[in-house]
């Protein structure tokens, strides 16, 4: 069983910061890419960043140069660091990663969602 637990979604004003954090526990052997999607009301579920285990990483256009995503392989944990953020960047906000079991299962796993909300 593998676990992906997120923290610091909350409210901010337009232009402010916040930090999302995803932790992974659990029966874990190695994890290979971790990213950060979001829903917003109405709409799909987008890819926001990722990041290899190599520190690889990739940005969805809306995101270039505000968001930073890293992560700490020690501590399976992947961070986005969100910067100048918009009333747009509203949604949920949910951790992924890309888990090798202590089993030998590979699957993907999700976390439980962590709401952003950018007031005007």
């Amino acid at each position: 069983q593998v676990q992906l637990v997120e923290s610091g979604g909350g409210l901010v004003q337009a232009g402010g910061s916040l930090r999302l954090s995803c932790a992974a526990s659990g029966r874990i052997f190695s994890i290979n890419a971790m990213g950060w999607y979001r829903q917003a009301p109405g709409k799909q579920r987008e890819l926001v960043a990722s990041i290899t285990s190599g520190g690889s990483t990739n940005y969805a256009d809306s995101v270039k140069g505000r968001f930073t995503i890293s992560r700490d392989n020690a501590k399976n944990t992947v961070y986005l660091q969100m910067n100048s953020l918009k009333p747009e960047d509203t949604a949920v906000y949910y951790c992924n990663a890309d888990v090798t079991t202590g089993w030998g299962y590979k699957g993907s796993y999700w976390g439980q969602g962590t709401q952003v909300t950018v007031s005007s």
